[in-house]
């Protein structure tokens, strides 16, 4: 049997964090380095606390990449996510651009932090840390979601109830369980 290379046997350190939100919203994953793009697509999306709801790809440079499928009509020239590995595209120190939900635009910069040697005691992908909850599915993006906040946070707010029902009674932007995340980690392995 052939012996992988040994880039192939890295773990990358990532640090996925959420664009243009006032208050941080980050993850800190490990993941094989030479993990497809498809796999890091469920990964981001299991790690963050989306729900496979929309369409997504990958940018670097001036390459996209995702799933070919959802792009029928051949506008954004997808490349095929599940032909193309994370460590292909990008090494420590470097990073990449994910885009979920292209209505409301939800950019998370995916940045290499380190490499590292894998511990035969750990499963990956792994989420070692993270800030604050995902922004709830289609909130209507970054402005969205600011008011989505301000009418949950001030009882009086004209929207208070209303947006407390669409979020089925209960939202807490500072929640995180890095637990709760592995968890939903170890459906994907």
């Amino acid at each position: 049997m052939p012996r992988q290379s040994k880039a192939a046997n890295r773990i990358f350190q990532l640090r996925v964090s959420l664009q243009e939100i006032e208050l941080p919203i980050w993850r800190r994953l490990l993941v094989p380095s030479n993990i497809t793009l498809a796999k890091l697509h469920a990964t981001l999306q299991e790690a963050m606390g989306w729900t496979f709801s929309h369409l997504h790809m990958f940018e670097i440079r001036d390459r996209r990449i995702g799933n070919p499928r959802e792009d029928e009509d051949g506008e954004m020239k997808l490349e095929d996510e599940k032909k193309v590995k994370l460590d292909q595209l990008v090494g420590e120190g470097q990073a990449l651009r994910y885009v979920y939900d292209f209505g409301d635009d939800w950019q998370h910069e995916v940045r290499v932090e380190k490499a590292l040697e894998p511990d035969p005691r750990l499963h990956y992908p792994l989420c070692v840390a993270g800030a604050r909850a995902c922004p709830p599915e289609d909130v209507g993006g970054v402005g969205g979601y600011a008011e989505f906040l301000t009418a949950l946070r001030d009882t009086r707010h004209d929207d208070h109830s209303q947006m407390l029902t669409w979020c089925g009674g209960m939202f807490d932007p500072e929640g995180f369980d890095v637990n709760a995340v592995n968890r939903a980690l170890r459906r994907l392995r």
